[in-house]
This record gives structure tokens, sequence and C-alpha cells, in this order.
């Protein structure tokens, strides 16, 4: 098996830092059913391709499923295994490649969370429904896609096609985004597994899918076919990605029934995300805000509600994934604002981390589950860029109660996969304390969602509110 990763990025040798895979070396790493190679068929400032050469060792790989499903026919030995990408190849990939799945590039940190000019290609793709399951599943993602289908034999035409695609994707996308696509859509389209699939690939799936997959229209095709059509995980995982992006969309009645079997005995009620966006504006309706910065926009569930208060009078979304704002700008269809809306709004990339002007002005600035994705050395800067530096009237923080998770069923772990650490209420209680006293605020503590009597309410919400602004303005 074959997948290439090329940059037309200067210098284009920079993929080998975001790699991590020196452009001048020839590096295999063992898998259990083969030999994973990486080498660079050019290297160049102005283009520069990392390739993925995977060697199944079909008797290995026998020996190895053998020992869990007995098989003796010679299907096992003699299949496309060898050549077709799979989810051989997306366990591969996502081993050699972990670190830069993960984000992570001490050489070229700044690289990290831009979108590069990329072309990947594989060349032998087994594609069940078509070239038009990969465009489906691709081209929500900001890829422009080229799926060629493969004859089954060039000499004899009147054959038709194979189920197979030769897949060149290209596209400006964050290396660690596009790994991880690769990663979830390479055994999508396959439509199989080589291994057993038990609960646990749901946290995997929620890993490796995250933000992406939460919005993606064709998440339920998706978490179906990855989770190899087994329907009680299917719901478990619809029913969290529901929660993540805040609606019920496609897979609607999947996604409720799953959260009527997956979650706390409460059968009817309004999704969690929904209920802290309600709550944030309650909040910030109490504060008679008038202009209001989303930090961490994402892709603009909340820009949307706040547009729609006709108090509001200017709106900011900022967020660090370039991705994230695009969906944004699509959700808020931007492209057709009239002169007037677009001027209460304003999209932008930046990181909370850094200190930026532009976050600087609003009466309300909207920290809505965001801290718990920063990691906990890096809290104290994102403290005083927003609380110090952008000194906004009022902070609204949300969070999740972690003591709050032993309710939902089917939860290991964190709520996200991405999140850095979750906090008890007496923690983020002694947090917002902190912060308060050190930057002049005044605290207020709430919760949002059902309040169990044992461990309280499933999100955390805090009101940080100026001093100065209560008693100067």
């Amino acid at each position: 098996m074959l997948l290439t990763i090329s940059t037309t990025h200067r210098p284009a040798t920079d993929l080998g830092y975001l790699l991590h895979k020196h452009p001048d070396r020839v590096q295999e790493f063992a898998q259990s059913f083969g030999t994973a190679t990486v080498l660079y068929p050019e290297a160049g400032e102005d283009r520069c391709t990392a390739a993925l050469l995977l060697e199944v060792d079909p008797v290995r790989l026998a020996r190895r499923l053998g020992r869990s499903t007995p098989d003796f026919s010679l299907a096992q030995y003699v299949n496309d295994r060898s050549y077709a990408a799979s989810s051989l190849l997306g366990v591969a990939l996502a081993d050699v490649f972990s670190t830069a799945r993960s984000g992570i590039c001490k050489a070229r940190p700044e690289l990290v969370e831009r979108a590069l000019p990329l072309e990947i290609t594989v060349p032998v793709l087994p594609c069940r429904g078509g070239a038009e399951i990969a465009h489906r599943l691709f081209e929500p993602l900001g890829w422009r896609v080229a799926a060629t289908p493969i004859a089954l034999d060039e000499r004899f035409p009147e054959w038709g096609d194979s189920r197979y695609v030769r897949l060149v994707l290209t596209g400006d996308v964050r290396l660690a985004d596009a790994l991880a696509q690769l990663h979830v859509l390479l055994p999508v389209l396959d439509e199989s597994k080589h291994y057993w699939q038990g609960p646990d690939e749901v946290d995997k799936l929620l890993r490796s899918g995250g933000d992406w997959l939460a919005a993606h229209p064709e998440r339920t095709l998706i978490t179906r076919r990855y989770l190899g059509r087994r329907g009680r995980l299917a719901q478990v995982a619809l029913a969290r990605l529901a929660e993540l992006d805040g609606q019920v969309a496609d897979g609607a009645a999947d996604a409720e029934r799953a959260a009527e079997e997956a979650r706390q005995p409460e059968e009817r009620r309004l999704p969690l995300n929904a209920q802290r966006h309600d709550a944030v504006l309650q909040v910030l309706a109490e504060l008679g805000a008038r202009s209001v910065i989303d930090l961490g926009c994402g892709p603009g569930q909340l820009l949307d509600r706040l547009l729609q208060v006709p108090t509001i009078e200017r709106v900011a979304g900022c967020d660090v994934s370039a991705r994230s704002l695009q969906q944004a700008a699509r959700r808020l269809h931007v492209d057709r604002m009239t002169e007037r809306q677009a001027g209460r709004l304003e999209l932008f990339q930046g990181a909370l981390t850094y200190e930026d002007p532009r976050f600087a002005g609003y009466d309300a600035a909207v920290l809505m589950e965001v801290v718990e994705h920063v990691d906990p050395p890096r809290l104290a800067a994102l403290e005083h860029v927003v609380l110090g530096v952008a000194r906004p009237g009022a902070v609204v923080v949300t969070t999740p109660n972690r003591e709050y998770n032993v309710l939902y069923e089917g939860l290991s772990g964190m709520r996200h996969p991405d999140h850095r650490f979750e906090w008890d209420r007496a923690e983020f209680a002694a947090w917002c304390a902190r912060v308060g006293a050190a930057y002049g605020y005044a605290v207020e503590l709430r919760g949002v969602g059902e309040v169990d009597d044992t461990h309280g309410a499933p999100t955390q919400l805090a009101i940080l509110t100026r001093k100065e602004a209560t008693t100067d303005e």
C-alpha cells in the first residue's frame, strides 16, 4: 500500500519537521502485520513529498487474525491487503505519524496551526459505493477531490470499473487535521477493518474525529461504517457527536435514540450544548452586553445565536483553527449578508495565549468549553491575555464538571479526546477565585443542565465581572 503527502509551502522541506521524519533518511517501522517505510521521493525548497509504503506480510496477518477468528479459507492469504489502502494503512499512518497527528512540532511550532497547501495521493483505494462516496466524505472538509475509478482490466474495457479508485486530495489544510481525517476515512471507504471492534472504538473515533466529524454532513454514514455497522456502538457515538455539535443534524433519530439509551435517566430534554447556549445568552442579557466576543468560537453555533439578539450591536468570533472559521462563515452565510449585517460581525484567527489588540474593547467575552482544551502550563498565558490585557467588562466561562462524568454510561476518561483536564466543582471555584482576585473581577458561579444531588450539574458556569467596570461605569 502507498500513500504520499506533498506540499508546496516554502520551504517545502518543513514537511519533514512536521512529520518528524528526516527527508534524507529512509526509516522503517515494524507493524504487527508487516513493515511501514517512510521515504521522500522529492525534497526541495519548492515541493516536498513524503511517502508511506506499507508492505503487508499475509502469513503474519493471517496468523495474527487466526488467534481470535480461525479461518481456514484461502481468502486469508489471497486478498487485496497487500496493495489496496485499508484499515491496515490507517493504523500504520496513526502509528508512524503519531506526533504529527497530535499537532506537536517543537522545531516549527508556528506551522502546526497553519493550513498548508497539501496534496495527498492514494493510488489504490477500495471505495464501496463508488467515487461519489469519496467526494461526499472529503469535500465538506475543504478538500478538492479527484477520485478516478480503476478499470477491472484495461485490456477488457467492457468489463467496466473495479471497486477501487485512485484518490487525489488537494487543499489548504492543517497537517494534523489531514492525518486524523485519513485515519478515520480510509477504513470508512473500504468499509472493513482487520481487527475486532469493541466499545473502545467509540473513543478512538472521537479522538481522531473530534470537532470536524461532529459538524460533518455525513457523520452518520461515517460513524456507522467506521464502527462496522454495530448498532449499539454507533448509537453511543452519534449521541456524543450530537452533543459536540450542539444541534440535531443528519442522523437525528439515531442520535436522539442513542442519547435516551446511553445517557442518564432523563430522556426527553434539550441537548446539553443547547442548554449552555441558552445559559450564556441569559447571562449576557442580564449584563446588558451590547458588544460580545466569542473566544474559541469553533464552527459558530453561539455566534449564530448572538446575531439574532437585536440589542447586541457588535459580535466577534475568534478561533485558532482556520477550518473552524470557514465553517462558521458558512453557517452564518457571510457571503449573503447585507452590508449592515456584515458590519455587526468580525471573524478572525488568533491564539488565546498570545496578546492580540483585537480581543479588546468588548462589553463581554465568552469562553465556552475552551479552558479545558488548553494545556495547564499555558493556562496562565490565557488568563493574562483575556483578563489582564483584553479586560472586557465581563467574562463568561463554561467548562465540564468532572464529578458528573460517572453518570454518563459508556464514557471512559474525559468527555472529549482533546480535553487536557477537567475540573471538579471545588477546583473550578478555586480557579475562579484566584484569577478574579488577581485581575480584579468579582465571581458568580452557576450550573447548567440537570442537577444531580450528589454530583451537581454537568456544566459549570462562572460570571467574572470587572470590579472597576461596576464602580467607574
